[in-house]
């Protein structure tokens, strides 16, 4: 029954998130310090790891198919395959539950905790809107995030086919070109769309209604990253099944 109360709270929330407007001037200043928290704070751990996590894609991919019948394009085809269909929006969104959900979570309960949505409240603000919509909207540009870990993972790629001489760079970017269906790009993006809304919501929702003091804070964080990472992988199989089948 926790459960059951816990996912109606989670949906009237999303239903309060859009009741009762912050008026757009204050509104506007927390929509653009979200951006700046939420996705540019995100970019330089995303740049590292992708760029990293592409390279060892390769040098895993052209370890295994080391036949000589095999061509060495195929290095280059699966990295752009691994890294688009998988890994830029469901690896680096897991990893984003950790960084950005941790944030979202402790910042709120802190608020919590410090009675100042309950200050907000009194002074007939609605403290959804005002706490969760920003975020919300600050993370409908984290495909803009998304579009840089692809990038740089097939960046990385061509890099350790460069240096580790696994493949030749004209090989890697032909097998990068062969059989590309543009949907697939259109696959990932339907995928860190609905990725970013529980980006925002599930640790928003963990850290608004947590109760207790700043022990709590911290499992509410850790509370927030698992769901979040759970409803991520759950809604990537439904996504995948739905898309590709």
């Amino acid at each position: 029954m926790t459960y059951l109360h816990n996912i109606g709270a989670y949906f009237i929330m999303i239903k309060d998130m859009f009741r009762k407007p912050t008026k757009w001037s204050v509104m506007k200043t927390l929509i653009f310090k979200d951006i700046d928290d939420l996705i540019m704070g995100s970019l330089g751990i995303v740049a590292f790891i992708s760029f990293f996590v592409g390279g060892v894609v390769t040098i895993q991919t052209a370890l295994n198919i080391d036949n000589p019948l095999i061509p060495k394009y195929l290095v280059g085809f699966a990295t752009r395959q691994s890294i688009i269909l998988e890994f830029a929006p469901t690896f680096i969104s897991i990893i984003m539950a950790g960084k950005v959900g941790s944030f979202i979570t402790s910042s709120i309960g802190t608020m919590r905790v410090t009675e100042q949505i309950d200050a907000l409240e009194v002074m007939g603000i609605n403290a959804i809107n005002y706490l969760v919509f920003p975020k919300f909207i600050a993370l409908m540009l984290y495909p803009f995030v998304i579009s840089i870990a692809m990038f740089l993972g097939i960046v990385g790629g061509m890099a350790a086919c460069f240096f580790g001489g696994y493949s030749s760079i004209d090989d890697y970017i032909i097998g990068i070109q062969t059989d590309f269906i543009p949907f697939h790009i259109a696959y990932a993006f339907i995928k860190t769309f609905a990725f970013a809304f529980l980006l925002a919501t599930i640790p928003s929702f963990h850290g608004f209604f947590m109760k207790g003091g700043a022990l709590e804070v911290g499992k509410a964080s850790t509370t927030s990253f698992v769901w979040t990472s759970v409803v991520i992988i759950l809604l990537n199989y439904i996504l995948t099944q739905m898309l590709l089948s």
